[in-house]
């Protein structure tokens, strides 16, 4: 089953039509069937009303909005009819995040896996610090010699002190020998002014503060 309806669209067309009505009506509708049909000849599966709509305007048969009027009512009965023939649109690509797109570019899987854990840990330590300090509160005691002010700085250092010490001894040493010169010189590859990695040929590997962000989770 691929989800699409038995129904043609010309059938819907036809009983649209044998309501009567204008001329100018009748010829709109065969306009706009004739534009959803292209639409599916062209292997496109939008058929909404922004879509057709666009289409419409374009080929003077309609403006786009006048598609949400009441009285348009048969055109998306007709719009909706080539939409159920065709099928449901195919889901879009999921964008990949630029964290993830770092990881595949890292060989060592021992490396990505912990850079992965470490990524994981970072998104959810910036989540709750970010509900922290949408609810930071100061707090002043008045009495002489005392007061306690709770900032979101001194959140930020506990966030990174939690990232570094959910590291293992192993982990932490692939991490440190991954950040060492030594060991991206042994891979064709050099640390940047800005903390990136580039190749010998200049290009970047990994983006502006990649291993700036490693060093921080070590506390170095």
């Amino acid at each position: 089953m691929n989800g699409k309806t038995e129904i043609h669209p010309d059938a819907i067309l036809e009983s649209l039509l044998a309501k009567g009505g204008r001329s100018n009506r009748r010829s709109n509708l065969a306009k706009v069937h004739e534009l959803c049909r292209k639409q599916y000849e062209a292997n496109s599966r939008d058929f909404s009303l922004p879509a057709i709509g666009r289409l419409a305007e374009a080929d003077n048969v309609i403006k786009g909005r006048a598609l949400y009027n009441a009285q348009s009512a048969d055109y998306r009965e007709l719009i909706e009819a080539w939409a159920a023939y065709a099928g449901p649109p195919v889901p879009k690509p999921v964008k990949m995040l630029a964290s993830h797109e770092y990881l595949m570019r890292i060989e060592d899987p021992a490396i990505r896996s912990i850079m992965q854990t470490i990524i994981a840990e970072r998104d959810k330590l910036k989540a709750q610090l970010n509900t922290l300090k949408g609810n930071t509160q100061v707090t002043v005691d008045r009495r002489p010699h005392a007061m306690t002010i709770k900032t979101a700085s001194k959140l930020q250092l506990d966030t990174e002190l939690a990232l570094s010490a959910h590291l293992t001894p192993s982990e932490r040493e692939a991490l440190k020998k991954a950040a060492s010169p030594d060991f991206l010189e042994e891979r064709g590859l050099r640390e940047g002014s800005h903390g990136e990695v580039v190749n010998f040929y200049g290009r970047t590997i990994f983006d502006v503060g990649f291993l700036r962000a490693i060093r921080k989770v070590l506390g170095e």
